[in-house]
């Protein structure tokens, strides 16, 4: 490695939603440096996303993290000239076994009526069963990856793109020194925000992987002859086989599919849209048509499904923030509070970080 080296207290690798929430949240109080491998911010998953919070959705330790995210975000967008949330609530449908088993706290069973008048494109024949969230909104992240954005630059901190990170050592005093993007950076504590390449990442801090598994999730604007109404609830088969909702171009529609990738820039499979509009088609009127634009991401999961976050047990100065699955943007501020406290050595407000930990059993 070559003498020139910028200096950090904190590297976060990873400049998707969560590694900017922490790096935004850690700025005020310490020196901090964000590295993103690709030429952008938040392209691989975070910018990929539905762009929906919903509190009934995920385990208690996710949907405890999530109120805590909206509250969180409810008093930043207050100084903000655009708000950052809107109400959408959130419907489920199918048999009645299939909601019940994903119905939660947050969601309460609506009748097939009332479900059809808030959704009037559904066929009533085609499922027997609802339940409703009234507690979702939709999330305009933009704005909200922008506001991490200029947060930590306005407090000192940099925001890298284009640092690809190719090898780490730790030296006799106890810091790392990472080599990215032809740059070497120094810290004392290295945050792995790197979503499906996290395993990667810490294998070059010989650290020990955690069976993180990325997984495809596909999504499209179609043309509807029947689109639903502007303020209409996003609709989802609570067999995960489809979900959609308004949009400005036209509908968001999406397979709802979780299959295992390897870590790369995913690209859609033309054949599942056209799969897809026609199972939606034949559950609701909307008479989707034209593909607008269709895109594919990466959610990325522990084997539990829960995301990753603490210090690691074995590597010191190795925190990870990974895992995140479907509940980035969701958790993305109550994880970031939680994170900073533990690398600060402040007091938790919501206190999941055993559910969480990386030293947890199964991982």
């Amino acid at each position: 490695m070559n003498d020139a080296q910028t200096d950090a207290s904190v590297l976060v690798i990873g400049g998707g939603i969560a590694g900017l929430s922490l790096a935004s949240k850690l700025a005020r109080d310490t020196a901090v440096v964000l590295l993103e491998a690709e030429s952008v911010l938040a392209y691989h998953t975070s910018s990929r996303s539905a762009r929906q919070l919903i509190p009934s959705y995920g385990p208690p330790a996710v949907q405890d993290l999530t109120i805590r995210t909206l509250a969180l975000i409810r008093e930043l967008e207050a100084n903000l000239p655009q708000p950052i949330l809107a109400p959408r609530s959130f419907m489920l449908v199918g048999t009645e076994e299939d909601v019940r088993d994903r119905a939660s706290g947050h969601m309460h069973p609506i009748t097939v009526a009332e479900a059809v008048g808030l959704a009037p494109e559904l066929v009533p024949g085609a499922f027997e069963s609802a339940g409703l969230d009234t507690t979702s909104v939709s999330c305009n992240t933009d704005i909200l990856l922008d506001w991490h954005r200029r947060r930590i630059e306005a407090a000192g901190g940099k925001v890298l793109t284009g640092r690809r990170v190719d090898s780490a050592e730790r030296t006799a005093a106890g810091q790392w020194l990472v080599s990215a993007g032809g740059e070497v950076f120094r810290a004392s504590l290295v945050v792995n925000a790197a979503g499906a390449w996290a395993d990667a990442v810490a294998a070059l801090f010989g650290v020990r992987e955690r069976g993180l598994q990325p997984l495809r999730r596909t999504a499209a604007i179609v043309e509807a002859a029947n689109p639903p109404a502007a303020n209409g609830p996003m609709v989802a088969s609570a067999a995960d086989t489809f979900y959609y909702r308004p949009d400005l171009e036209g509908v968001l529609i999406s397979p709802a599919e979780s299959v295992p990738s390897p870590a790369e820039d995913a690209r859609h499979v033309p054949q599942d849209i056209a799969a897809l509009i026609e199972l939606v088609n034949s559950e609701t009127s909307l008479g989707l048509g034209n593909i607008v634009r269709a895109w594919t991401g990466l959610r990325t999961e522990a084997p539990d499904g829960l995301p990753v976050v603490g210090f690691d047990d074995a590597v010191p100065g190795f925190f990870w923030l990974a895992g995140q699955g479907g509940y980035g943007f969701q958790t993305s501020s109550g994880i970031a509070e939680m994170a900073a406290a533990q690398i600060l050595g402040r007091d938790l407000v919501v206190d999941v970080a055993g559910d969480l930990s990386p030293a947890r059993p199964g991982l």
